[in-house]
């Protein structure tokens, strides 16, 4: 096992130099023949030997140095045997999304170079309990050795290096400053990788929204520069732009009013500062906006992907839902916009450097997504009951209990990124716990007569308090989706039918109003020092699976939902107010 290239020897501070090993991108790149997926090596250790022997001079044979699934590593030893290397499984990473070798030399010296051997050979021996956490690392030629657990934690931190090289092993390139510190993990760990997906609905678009989508195109691709410089030219934009953007069914009009909006719009310091402050309702707002157009149902194009029908009401129907919505057909395009480490952010844009840049230039041409096909039914509140109702809980003890939880939830977070964003701005309205709860309850009820399983049914959440931006929402849409090209079976839909919807309401509504862990759950209030940021829910009445909520089963309470018992005696207004047994 040799030293990491770059890394060299004489303190712990050890400042970053060139690379030993591939540094252009070819030697991880796929050829165009299919060679697999890019894949970079790392130090390996003998899986033969019984102390785990990995050494510089017994050097290793892969396979196929591109193709992780398919290569296989070996360690030459004496005469023709080889034997089967696998990887070391400690790692260095830093919150801005670098990943490197574990120093191991540097480690076992203390910061130092061996006093007998420039590359010594080392040895991992690991203990009976603990795997690799318990391991231990010893110089063959200096006798030296340090146990890893050493490196384990806040304190271990300080022993490790504190300069990250800045390395992108899947570029194969190395980012000239980084002023994160790095943190030891396990090869495999869950917070080596956490992914950064955004979905939206594919919904109809105007010739107003289709020129503003155009010109955001056209501006990114181009630069504002080459617009203006040809924007009286619509022949030489469509061939600039041709090979990035389908323009087959776009006019020389079209193409011209596209290219005057991108001029007339915000400077890049303006969108800088918008996209800094993005919120993910964003991409919520177009959804929500349409379907308050039922006018525009019956203009429906099946180029979209999208079918709605405005359902009626059914007479029994809790007053309090107003409106109805059977999604017949849907479209869903997900997509992994980069990834982190070490800790998940909330959103995309906390801190740009955190997120993990998929290719050199920070601005790929295209990235993962997948598009899902399915249905759904979508469910509107009374949006003045709901404004009304909200005024009332944000006065409550609960509501402030709740405040408070979050606020040291966030403070307590081992994150990085938790401290440079402001608490109150992620802790979402009474509307949205109410809307959430509701949702999961709705679910778990569908599951039983749509013919799909709890797991396959997901939420999309329409609940926020009106401003200068956006009108108030309060709506919900269960739906379901498949890869497949024919979509889902209408078992979901079906069940917007009135006769049947106004039954699954009333008795979602009515089998939330208990929970087996009563009344432990029904009482259940964040007090300092708990940090949890949920109430009067849990596995037995609420909680749903991970690919089902949207949140991770967070700012759930039945309390909100319906009048239920507290642990002060005063009771909560619950929006559906008391059901049968509450």
């Amino acid at each position: 096992m040799s030293t990491p290239s770059g890394l060299t020897p004489g303190s712990r501070n050890a400042e970053a130099r060139p690379p030993r090993g591939p540094t252009s991108v070819s030697r991880l790149a796929c050829s165009r023949s299919g060679s697999g997926v890019p894949a970079a090596t790392t130090s390996v250790r003998c899986r033969a030997s019984p102390t785990r022997t990995p050494t510089p001079s017994a050097p290793t044979s892969r396979s196929s140095p591109t193709r992780a699934a398919l290569g296989e590593a070996k360690v030459r030893g004496k005469g023709k045997r080889s034997n089967p290397a696998v990887p070391a499984q400690h790692l260095l990473t830093c919150t801005n999304g670098h990943l490197d070798e574990f120093p191991y030399a540097l480690w076992v010296h203390k910061g130092r170079a061996c006093p007998r051997a420039e590359s010594p050979d080392l040895k991992m021996r690991d203990a009976n309990v603990g795997g690799s956490v318990g391991s231990t690392i010893v110089c063959t030629q200096c006798s030296a050795s340090r146990g890893m657990s050493e490196a384990q934690g806040r304190v271990g931190r300080d022993k490790l290096p504190q300069k990250c090289r800045g390395r992108h092993p899947h570029l194969g390139a190395f980012d000239a400053d980084c002023d994160a510190r790095p943190a030891i993990v396990l090869m495999g760990a869950s917070n080596l990788w956490f992914a950064s997906t955004q979905s939206v609905i594919v919904m109809p678009r105007d010739d107003k929204q289709q020129t503003a989508a155009l010109a955001d195109q056209m501006r990114a691709e181009l630069g504002l520069e080459k617009v203006a410089k040809y924007q009286a030219h619509p022949d030489f934009l469509r061939d600039l732009l041709s090979a990035h953007i389908d323009l087959e069914t776009v006019t020389d009009d079209e193409l011209a009013a596209a290219a005057a909006k991108a001029m007339a719009g915000d400077s890049d310091e303006v969108r800088q500062d918008k996209l800094a402050g993005w919120d993910p309702i964003d991409l919520l707002v177009p959804e929500w906006a349409y379907l308050q157009q039922p006018a525009l149902f019956a203009q429906q194009s099946n180029s979209t992907g999208l079918m709605v029908t405005e359902r009626d009401r059914g007479a029994k129907l809790h007053p309090h839902v107003q409106r109805v919505v059977a999604v017949n057909k849907m479209k869903k395009v997900n997509a992994v916009l980069g990834f982190t480490r070490l800790d998940e952010m909330d959103r995309v844009n906390d801190l740009s450097s955190r997120l993990v840049k998929l290719t050199r230039n920070k601005r790929p041409r295209w990235v993962p997504a997948t598009e899902d096909r399915g249905e759904g039914v979508f469910l509107q509140l009374d949006v003045d009951a709901v404004a009304a109702w909200e005024t009332v809980v944000l006065a409550s003890p609960l509501w402030a209990e709740h405040r408070q939880a979050h606020d040291r939830n966030f403070a307590r977070r081992f994150s990085e990124t938790a401290k440079n964003v402001d608490s109150a701005t992620r802790f979402p309205a009474p509307r949205y716990w109410l809307l959430h709860t509701f949702s999961h309850a709705l679910i778990r009820e569908m599951a039983m007569y749509s013919g799909y399983g709890a797991a396959s049914l997901s939420e999309r959440i329409y609940g926020w308090p009106g401003s200068a931006e956006r009108s108030a929402a309060a709506g919900l849409l269960i739906c379901t989706t498949a890869s497949d090209s024919e979509g889902t079976l209408g078992g979901l839909v079906a069940l917007s039918q009135p006769e049947r919807l106004q039954s699954l309401v009333s008795s979602a509504l009515r089998r939330a109003a208990r929970c087996s862990s009563d009344p432990v759950c029904a009482m259940r209030t964040p007090r300092d020092p708990e940090d949890f940021l949920h109430g009067a829910a849990c596995h037995c009445c609420t909680f749903a699976s991970e690919t089902s909520c949207e949140n991770a089963n967070r700012f759930l309470d039945r309390r909100f939902m319906l009048t239920l018992a507290t642990t002060t005696g005063a009771r909560v207004p619950g929006f559906f107010g008391v059901t049968n047994g509450s």
